[in-house]
């Protein structure tokens, strides 16, 4: 704890050990503040990846769209490099999320002669949520109208027929 008092250590000083005393304490203090907010900044993006698993079915394909947010233009190496999966994962998963739409890949241009690997790109969140709402949705009324298909008389239980639908306000800035 620091006080506005300097110790009195029976003696004089040259100075030098008081100016570097609070230099050593903003590098530690910095550093704890460093390490703080790693720490903040895993608990969150573990946070973001158990939410992201649920939406995209498993961790691994939640810990590739995040790395492709943090780094669009990615190739399947650098997102293995950058996750710490196998590269024969990364390669599977991504081939999933493009033909779901989820990412995006185009051809890196490379001056000179061999193969040029994709570059991924992942959809926006609002785009993902709005993907999920529209599957939600689709199970929720197939669970509303069992008891009609399950029947078979076509008619639906309840006072309407109306599907459920779901809405999301994204916000937006005001003028």
């Amino acid at each position: 704890m620091a006080t506005d008092e300097a110790p009195d250590d029976g003696g004089e000083t040259d100075g030098a050990d008081d100016e570097d005393a609070p230099r050593e304490e903003l590098r530690e203090a910095a550093q704890r503040l460093e390490s703080s907010a790693a720490d903040v900044a895993d608990g969150f993006d573990e946070r973001i990846v158990d939410l992201l698993a649920w939406l995209l079915d498993t961790e691994t394909r939640a810990r590739i769209y995040v790395h492709l947010r943090e780094h669009p233009g990615s190739t399947s190496e650098e997102v293995a490099d950058g996750t710490g999966l196998y590269p024969s994962t990364v390669r599977e998963a991504l081939a999933e999320l493009h033909d779901e739409e989820t990412v995006s890949r185009t051809k890196r241009e490379s001056a000179g002669a061999g193969n040029n690997p994709y570059e991924y790109e992942a959809i926006e969140p609002a785009a993902l949520v709005e993907g999920a709402i529209g599957q939600v949705q689709d199970q929720l009324n197939a669970v509303f109208t069992l008891d009609s298909r399950l029947t078979g008389d076509g008619e639906p239980v309840g006072e309407t027929d109306e599907p459920v639908r779901i809405s999301v306000e994204t916000e937006r800035d005001e003028d």
